[in-house]
């Protein structure tokens, strides 16, 4: 059976090109009102031409000739607030949120201008926060809401020359997984997806051949299925690339444990076992519904035997 979106309203940010486009479409496809947001600007941020056509244009065009309902939105996600603004007028409420928006800033740390570091966490963290806060109290009231943000592999691994971007998209991560604990009860769930697609932000910097194989659909079908009803995950994190999907988890170490009747462990100490500590054989995933630090003490008192 189809899984259908109808009586639902989604805000994708980012839609006029890419992936945010591909999700707008897919989703008005099954039923989905959307709100096609995006700014018109180019990778880096900068402001599109007031000539071009609007891409939030474009696609609502593309979904009425669908069939669908959508309407367009052009502000920075900096402003949520209209954003959301835009979905509660149009449609009297809003049920899903895909933090899709993003931007490049690219250059080593060493010569990154704090311009560059500052207009990556504007879109990316500020950005993000403020469309989820507007949208957040209304699905708390109704009941009902999913989100999906967008981390990136540069953001669970790092990667050379995007010190601002992979900050940033491993924030997504903490964020996601505390909306998830502070949602869950009232059916309001956060998934976060780590995706390597073949979008014009991935054209830049990889040969056609290889952006061939990584199709948008591919990440289109797991976010999509992340939007819908009957997806219980709740703070996932997911890589998907060129038709593979993983759940990610972080994971630590069996580690060392000191003799605390002997004293606190010094430096040495610490130096000494510096091996075992780092050895991640037999490694152990933290309960992760367990509430923030909350879970670094159970671990502590479980290897004292308190």
């Amino acid at each position: 059976m189809a899984l259908r979106f109808d009586g639902k309203v989604a805000i994708v940010t980012g839609a006029g090109n890419g992936l945010g486009r591909s999700y707008a479409l897919e989703m008005a496809k099954r039923g989905c009102a959307i709100v096609v947001n995006d700014l018109g600007g180019g990778l880096k941020g900068e402001s599109a031409e007031a000539s071009a056509p609007r891409p939030a244009d474009v696609v609502v065009s593309e979904i009425k000739a669908l069939g669908g309902s959508a309407v367009a939105n052009y502000d920075s996600v900096e402003f949520g607030e209209k954003i959301v603004a835009t979905a509660l007028e149009a449609y009297g409420h809003v049920d899903i949120v895909i933090n899709n928006a993003g931007i490049l800033r690219d250059k080593t740390f060493k010569r990154m201008p704090q311009s560059d570091w500052d207009m990556i966490m504007k879109v990316h963290i500020a950005g993000v926060q403020a469309v989820t806060k507007a949208a957040w109290t209304v699905m708390l009231e109704q009941g009902y809401g999913r989100i999906v943000n967008v981390s990136s592999p540069a953001g669970l691994y790092g990667n050379r020359g995007q010190a601002n971007y992979s900050t940033a998209k491993m924030g997504m991560v903490g964020f996601t997984q505390t909306l998830a604990k502070e949602g869950g009860r009232n059916n309001v769930h956060a998934n976060c997806i780590a995706p390597v697609a073949g979008t014009r932000m991935l054209a830049s910097v990889f040969p056609p051949e290889f952006i061939a194989m990584l199709k948008v659909d591919h990440i289109t079908s797991l976010v999509v299925y992340l939007c819908h009803d009957s997806c219980q995950e709740n703070g996932g994190i997911f890589e998907c690339s060129g038709g593979v999907y993983q759940k990610v988890k972080l994971a630590r170490s069996v580690g060392w444990t000191a003799d605390l009747s002997k004293g606190d462990p010094s430096v040495e100490d610490v130096a000494a076992n510096i091996g075992v500590i780092a050895d991640m054989e037999g490694h152990i995933i933290p309960d992760t519904d367990e509430v923030g630090s909350r879970d670094g003490i159970n671990n502590v008192m479980a290897h004292a035997k308190l």
